[in-house]
């Protein structure tokens, strides 16, 4: 499981274009995103950084 936050989403548009990306790229992932604490958890196989590569593609920080 890969934990990250994403301070720059803000709306659900944010949260739907990140899903959308890291499933674009990782069929098998799951992804949850909690808006609120902008908290995205990803099960996968892929490695934390191209995950974070795959956000950071979207136009999204990752801290």
């Amino acid at each position: 499981m890969i934990e990250l936050k994403v301070p720059s989403m803000v709306c659900e548009g944010c949260v739907e274009t990140v899903t959308k990306a890291i499933k674009t790229h990782e069929p098998d992932a799951t992804v949850n995103v909690d808006l609120d604490s902008k908290q995205v958890n990803i099960d996968t196989q892929a490695s934390v950084e191209s995950i974070k590569q795959i956000i950071v593609a979207t136009g999204h920080e990752v801290e």
